[in-house]
């Protein structure tokens, strides 16, 4: 059940609202993050970089109700998240399989917390939807031991889906595979993000990847004190294929303009880079970086051109 508190309508047009999330471990210790705002719309895929220890992973876990932020809140849908929810599936880096059960059994698991109600029948059809989503078609018996990494992982992104959670959130789940695994497998996501609009909130190290499977990349600075510092809308066209994406000059704009900040602006980073505002400005993409700022405390984004 839900542990989400009801709230206002805070912008009909947005599904999720983070507003002024800090978190801080010890009183002693400066924040690993500070006053981190942003939204996303239902469908988007959002991909999140930057440097170890700038807090992405715990504003993940935030997001999924695992963690506590020492202030500011998260509203999704309308409602403050205050737990964990079936309505958010999680995929971490390491698959998390229950390891003494079936490929199928470790998914109907998740299935029959979401439908206390449905027959094993139900359960059953329903969870094989979700194998075949992933291409495991033919290993349902099997148990994690007898599966290659890569086949882990989609186990466990197949029992995400089969939740049908409202907001899907992964944290660099592609990381420990192989090249061409890790291919395969974002190709599957893409296809099944396409096909149920599903909305993602993704954690990467991996530049490529984000401009392959996001709507937008959020850059965060170095902690401490870290802070979104820039949001980059995605300008390539939505169809792109990891065959023929880097054919496409603004491929490349995209990928100088987010590898000179992961090597050079994260490091040196304060708010007052972005025209002396105390917070980064939102710029609409298409308009130049004079524009007036939008809200008090919304990160800037700028359309690569």
């Amino acid at each position: 059940m839900s542990t989400d508190t009801a709230m206002q309508p805070a912008s009909a047009a947005l599904f999720i609202s983070v507003e002024g999330l800090s978190k801080r471990y010890t009183q002693y210790a400066p924040p690993v993050f500070e006053n981190v705002s942003f939204a996303i719309e239902q469908g988007e895929f959002v991909c999140v970089i930057g440097h170890s220890g700038c807090g992405k992973s715990t504003i993940l876990n935030v997001l999924a109700g695992l963690e506590e932020a020492t202030s500011g809140h998260v509203i999704m849908a309308n409602r403050e998240i205050s737990g964990p929810s079936l309505d958010r599936g999680v995929v971490f880096q390491g698959h998390a399989l229950l390891p003494w059960l079936t490929v199928e059994a470790n998914i109907a698991f998740a299935v029959r917390s979401r439908h206390p109600k449905w027959t094993r029948a139900q359960i059953a059809e329903h969870s094989l939807r979700f194998i075949d989503m992933v291409g495991l078609k033919g290993s349902e018996k099997k148990k994690p031991s007898e599966l290659s990494g890569g086949m882990k992982q989609r186990v466990g992104i197949a029992r995400a889906f089969a939740v049908e959670p409202k907001m899907l959130l992964l944290d660099e789940p592609f990381g420990a595979l192989d090249a061409l695994t890790r291919g395969v497998i974002q190709d599957e996501l893409l296809k099944i993000c396409e096909a149920t609009r599903q909305t993602v909130f993704m954690i990467t190290h991996d530049v490529d990847e984000a401009i392959l499977l996001s709507n937008k990349i959020m850059l965060m600075s170095n902690g401490p004190r870290a802070q979104i510092a820039e949001i980059v809308v995605n300008t390539l066209p939505a169809n792109r294929q990891r065959e023929t994406i880097h054919h496409d000059p603004q491929f490349y704009r995209i990928r100088n303009h987010l590898v000179d900040f992961l090597v050079h602006r994260s490091r040196e980073f304060r708010p007052a880079d972005y025209d002396n505002q105390t917070q980064p400005r939102l710029v609409r993409p298409g308009l130049d970086e004079g524009a007036a700022p939008i809200g008090d405390s919304g990160p800037l984004i700028r359309a690569v051109a």
